[in-house]
Formats: C-alpha cells, structure tokens, sequence
C-alpha cells in the first residue's frame, strides 16, 4: 500500500512541476531573447 501512496505523490510532484514549470521556462527563455537583443 505505501509504494502506491509514494507513486501517486510522486506523480503529483511531477503534474505540479510540469504545471508551474512550462511557463517558468517559456519566461527564462523570452527573457534570455531579450537579454541578447539587448547585447547585440
């Protein structure tokens, strides 16, 4: 029963990351296109 548990929260973590990560990526990555406009 507790390896269930332990899949289910670790699938979970992995949903929340994926939810707050992909924007967070898109914003470094559209910050970094611009840090090198800026550079050019």
């Amino acid at each position: 029963m507790e390896h269930v548990e332990t899949n289910t929260s670790a699938l979970r973590l992995i949903l929340a990351w994926s939810i707050a990560g992909i924007p967070l990526l898109a914003g470094v990555t559209q910050t970094m296109i611009n840090a090198m406009k800026l550079f050019q």
